[in-house]
C-alpha cells in the first residue's frame, strides 16, 4: 500500500488526483488485509483502466486498482465458446485476443478503453452492440462482507450504459474479479448497419466481412474520431446519446429536418448527442484548459492542467445549450467522483 499516491497516469483524463491510500490488487486474496477497513465503511474507490472516471483533486480514502489478469476458455459447446477473463485485463487487448482465436461477438466493441472488470459496470457498447449481448456471468468480491458473489446477466440489471453496479448504493461496493462471455466459433451474425461500418467495408471492397474485418473497420473509425488520451486527456464519449419519445422527435423534425436518429424500442428514438452538441456550435470550442474535441463534439478534452471542477462546469454549459435549443436533457456518461472531498 502506498500513501498520497498520484493517479495522473492511471486516469485517461490526466487529472493529477492524489489518493490518500493506493493498492494494486493482482489476486483476490490480496484484499484480505484490507477487508476490516471496508467493513467499517471507509471511503473506497475501485479503479480499472481509469477511462470513464473524472477524479477529484484529492480522494481521502483507499483506491483499489484492479490488476487481476488472466484469460481462459472454460467451455466449448457446438458453435459456442465461453471465455473467462480477469477484471484487470485491458478490454481492447481482450477483444483482439478473442479475434485471434477466431471467436466472434466482440468485434463492434474494439478499441473501447478500459478493463474487462469495468465493462459490465458501464454495460459498454458501440455500433449497435452492447456488452449484455454476449455477457454470461461475473464474479465479484463484496468488500463489506468479504464474500464472493456470482452475478448472472439478469442480476446485473443492464440498461443503456447502466447496470446494478452503477446504482448509487452499489458503487465501489464490489470488486469484479472475473467476467465470462458467450462467443461464437464459426457461424456468427455480424452487425454492420450502425454508424459508418458498412461504408468503411465498402470502401475496402469487402463484400463478405469476417468479425476481424468488422473490428478493423471499427478501429479505423474510432481512431479517426477520438483523440489519443495520452495527447489530449479525455474519457471518450462524455455524454450518453439521449433517448426521447417519437412524439418529441417528430416535433424536432419539423424544426430541424436534418436531425439524425436510431430506433430505441417502442415509441422511442435515440438521437446522437454529438450531433446536438455540434449543432449548438461547441465542436472545437475551448475555455482555458478544457475544450470540445475538434473532430468529435461528444468528446471533452483536457488540454493540460484542467481540474475535474473545470471539466464539469464546461460540460454544464453544453448541457444548458442543448436543453434550450432542443428541449433535450443530456446525461453525463462519465462517472464523476465527488469533487467536494478535501484532505
Amino acid at each position: 500500500m502506498q500513501a498520497n499516491y498520484n493517479l495522473k497516469s492511471l486516469n485517461t483524463f490526466g487529472i493529477a488526483a492524489i489518493a490518500a491510500q493506493y493498492v494494486a490488487i493482482h489476486h483476490p486474496d490480496e484484499l484480505s488485509p484490507f477487508l476490516p477497513q471496508f467493513q467499517a465503511n471507509a471511503p473506497c474507490l475501485i479503479l480499472g483502466g481509469g477511462s470513464n472516471l473524472l477524479l477529484p483533486d484529492y480522494f481521502p480514502g483507499m483506491v483499489l486498482h484492479n490488476c487481476i489478469k488472466f484469460i481462459e476458455v472454460t467451455e466449448e459447446k457446438g458453435n459456442e465458446v465461453i471465455v473467462r477473463a480477469g477484471g484487470g485485463v485491458n478490454w481492447h487487448e481482450f477483444v483482439l485476443w478473442t479475434l485471434q482465436q477466431g471467436y466472434g461477438g466482440l468485434e463492434n466493441m474494439a478499441l473501447i478503453p478500459g478493463t474487462v472488470g469495468a465493462a459490465p459496470v458501464q454495460n459498454i457498447g458501440a455500433y449497435g452492440r452492447e456488452l449484455k449481448d454476449v455477457f454470461l456471468s461475473l464474479e465479484a468480491l463484496e468488500l463489506s462482507a468479504g464474500k464472493t458473489r456470482t452475478f448472472s446477466n439478469q442480476d446485473c440489471q443492464f440498461g443503456y450504459r447502466d447496470s446494478f453496479f452503477k446504482q448509487p448504493e452499489n458503487r465501489n461496493r464490489f470488486l469484479i474479479t472475473s467476467v465470462s462471455f458467450v462467443l461464437t466459433k464459426q457461424k456468427h451474425q455480424l452487425y454492420t448497419h450502425y454508424g459508418a461500418i458498412q461504408e468503411q467495408l465498402e470502401h475496402k471492397q469487402i463484400k463478405h466481412p469476417s468479425p476481424q474485418d468488422v473490428a478493423a473497420a471499427v478501429i479505423e473509425i474510432r481512431r479517426s474520431k477520438l483523440p489519443d488520451w495520452r495527447i489530449y486527456g479525455n474519457a471518450g464519449s462524455f455524454f450518453k446519446n439521449p433517448v426521447i419519445s417519437e412524439v418529441h422527435f417528430k416535433q424536432l423534425q419539423t424544426q430541424f429536418p436534418g436531425i439524425p436518429s436510431y430506433p430505441a424500442g417502442a415509441s422511442q428514438v435515440k438521437v446522437p448527442a454529438g450531433w446536438l452538441i455540434d449543432q449548438c456550435g461547441w465542436k472545437g470550442q475551448r475555455q482555458g484548459a478544457v475544450g470540445c474535441y475538434k473532430y468529435q463534439a461528444l468528446v471533452i478534452v483536457n488540454h493540460g492542467g484542467a481540474t475535474a471542477a473545470e471539466i464539469l462546469a464546461f460540460s454544464a454549459l453544453i448541457m444548458k445549450d442543448v436543453q434550450e435549443k432542443y428541449g433535450i436533457e443530456l446525461e453525463r456518461e462519465v462517472n464523476a467522483i465527488s469533487t467536494t472531498l478535501t484532505p
